[in-house]
Order: structure tokens, then sequence, then C-alpha cells
């Protein structure tokens, strides 16, 4: 059963986690900017607890956000679309052919042949999207996935929704056909190492952290 937390980052941007089976894979929403609206990044494998979260708030989602393109990610994306058809999928440019294909997106390992619907925008490395009033940069850093993204909202702190690159004490795996150690490592020191220490990581698995913390802690970068 999902478990949905609140998380309040001490900026107007605010979330809420939804955390669901069987790979513990949180789902966030993000609301704060624009009354009533919202953005959903990497809806999972028990979508109606994350439409149940976000409608039981009056909230809608103007965007739907992907880190990567691996199932545990894009397992909700078809159902919160039905919900809200005005949703934009939005995803890394090089990422997006495995929202169409069960073998990329790592699904068929499962038995499971999970799809998601096409992508409406493919994102690049420093672009910049505005959703639900929020200003969000986009910095690609592969090695998890070949497209893999994470989302950047600047301020004090500055917030970074990870996906599977930076967990508390850990990193992503690099043992999938386009994982790459080297890469993620230097993407982490490079991209991630350079924001100030009080940076807040949101990740695709666990609890939040902050940049200082696992610059000092870390053993895997």
């Amino acid at each position: 059963m999902a478990e949905i937390r609140s998380f309040d980052t001490g900026t107007p941007a605010r979330f809420l986690c939804i955390e669901s089976a069987p790979f513990a894979e949180n789902t966030w929403c993000l609301f704060g900017g624009r009354a009533g609206g919202c953005v959903l990044i990497d809806p999972g494998f028990e979508p109606q607890a994350v439409i149940d979260a976000v409608d039981s708030r009056g909230l809608v989602p103007e965007m739907i956000l992907l880190t990567h393109g691996h199932s545990d990610h894009i397992a909700g994306n078809a159902a919160v679309r039905g919900r809200w058809p005005q949703a934009l999928i939005a995803i890394g440019r090089r990422d997006a052919d495995k929202l169409l294909d069960p073998q990329k997106n790592l699904s068929a390992a499962f038995g499971i042949g999970l799809t998601s619907p096409a992508a409406d925008r493919l994102l690049d490395d420093g672009e910049r999207i505005e959703a639900a009033g929020f200003a969000i940069e986009v910095a690609e850093i592969p090695g998890h996935s070949i497209g893999h993204v994470v989302f950047i909202l600047a301020g004090r702190p500055a917030i970074v929704i990870g996906g599977d690159v930076l967990f508390r004490g850990s990193i992503g795996r690099t043992d999938f056909p386009d994982g790459d150690h080297a890469a993620l490592v230097r993407g982490i020191r490079e991209r991630l190492y350079s924001l100030p220490d009080d940076t807040l990581v949101l990740p695709g698995h666990g609890d939040p952290t902050t940049i200082g913390h696992e610059r000092r802690t870390n053993p895997f970068t």
C-alpha cells in the first residue's frame, strides 16, 4: 500500500511524496506556486494513490516530468494522463524511447510488458521549464540510464528532484544495458556537488538528503 508524506522545504515549493510498491519508488508532487496547479514527477506503480492524493488537495497537474524511462518511474503515466489529459508528459530526449519499449524500460524482465503514452515534450540539458508557477532547470546526468535528467529549483535552499542519480548514502545502479558508472559519478561531482551544501535532494527512492551531506559522506562518489 502506498505511503504518502508531506515535505516542507522551507520555500514556497511544497511536496507530497507517494511511495509505491514494489520498488519503494518516490512519486513527487510539487505545488505551492500557481494556485491549484502542481507538477507530478515520476508516477509509479500505484497511480491511484497518486490520483487520490492530488485530488484530495484540490490540485491539478500541469505537467508530468520524468527523470528517466525505467518502468518503476513511468508505470503510472497512463492512469495519471487518463485522469488529467491536459498534463503534458516530458522526459529527457535520450530516454524517450523507453516509454514505448518494454525491453528498454526493463518491465519485460519482470513479465509485465509495460508501456506509457509517448512524450509530448523532449527535454535537453540546460533547458528551463515553467510549470505550476515554478521555473525548473533540466540537467542531464547519464549513467543510471543514458538520458537521465534531474530537475533543479533555484532558491535558498535550492532543490534537486533527482530520480535515481544520488541517494542518501548511495547512487543509482549502473548495471543496466545503457548504464555507465564513470559517467554517473562524474555527473554527480560536476553537476550536483557544485551546488550549495544546503541544497535539498529529493531522490527517486529513500529519504531526502542534502548536497553537503552527500559530498562529505557518500562512499560511492
